[in-house]
């Protein structure tokens, strides 16, 4: 059973990981960032403990997929400090982090099983070993069957799964997914939610999220953090009340996780967390 919602007295800060005993896989610690004189984020703390998934949510355009540029060392902050596996250089971080962002990026002249290769072809594999490595996750992702269709032929939620192996086959242990079912109906949305938790259950990785929908990110996660508008600030970040055991359906209309869900809309609405 998951842990239940706790008010702001007893729930965590945004500084500390799920359990004092997790070894520190990411941390921000009063990062600052902008482009030119726009500030984008503001002294952001957070804490990711190695195999927890943290979701970020907050209004559009507030910095969260900034967040993640930053964390996967595609850019440096201004200030603070920013490190993954205790390492702070933009190269050791962009060595240690896998970034998928919201559009799948497949390569429509290549296979699904060639565009899910790539990692291991970019280590020097051959074509043959790499879509061997390839092919397990083919079949534990739902994509059996699927391994010669080219981009073009598989539906949005094939391809979103196409990009999840490709981004697990690079092997590093932080994922940074941004708003990777943005693009789906309500549905295949809801599908592949519950594929993705059983995903990393099977292949753990520590997770940074960001979503705009708060239902999908107490679902998914296991820390709720929830930022102002820009320049983002963290407001609190939450522990999921979510049981992920069960069904979907019955996880998100438990009362718990109802009650969380309307604590982070009205931080959302009024930018701070509601007492």
């Amino acid at each position: 059973m998951r842990q239940t919602v706790a008010g702001p007295a007893q729930a965590p800060r945004a500084t500390e990981p799920a359990s004092p005993e997790v070894e520190v896989e990411l941390e921000l610690a009063g990062v600052r960032h902008g482009f030119g004189e726009l500030k984008v984020i503001d002294r952001l703390d957070l804490r990711v403990g190695r195999g927890e998934t943290v979701a970020v949510v907050g209004p559009s355009g507030c910095g969260k997929s900034t967040l993640l540029e930053l964390a996967a060392g595609l850019s440096e902050p201004r200030s603070g400090r920013l490190s993954v596996e205790g390492v702070e250089t933009a190269a050791g971080r962009l060595r240690r982090s896998a970034y998928m962002p919201q559009r799948d990026l497949l390569l429509p002249w290549l296979t699904a099983i060639d565009n899910a290769a790539l990692a291991p072809r970019l280590r020097g594999l051959s074509r043959e070993r790499a879509r061997r490595e390839a092919a397990p996750l083919f079949e534990r992702l739902g994509l059996d069957g699927f391994q010669r269709a080219r981009p073009a032929e598989l539906s949005g939620g094939m391809r979103q799964r196409v990009a999840f192996a490709r981004t697990l086959l690079t092997g590093k242990p932080l994922l940074l997914l941004d708003e990777p079912f943005a693009a789906l109906d309500a549905i295949t949305r809801a599908d592949l939610q519950t594929w993705l938790i059983d995903a990393l259950r099977a292949e753990p990785r520590t997770v940074l999220l960001v979503t705009h929908d708060v239902e999908e990110a107490l679902y998914l996660a296991d820390r709720v953090l929830v930022l102002s508008q820009r320049p983002a600030r963290s407001l609190f970040a939450e522990p999921s009340p979510a049981d992920r055991a069960q069904p979907r359906a019955e996880a998100v209309t438990d009362p718990a996780f109802v009650t969380a869900r309307e604590r982070a809309l009205l931080a959302l609405a009024g930018g701070e967390w509601p007492r």
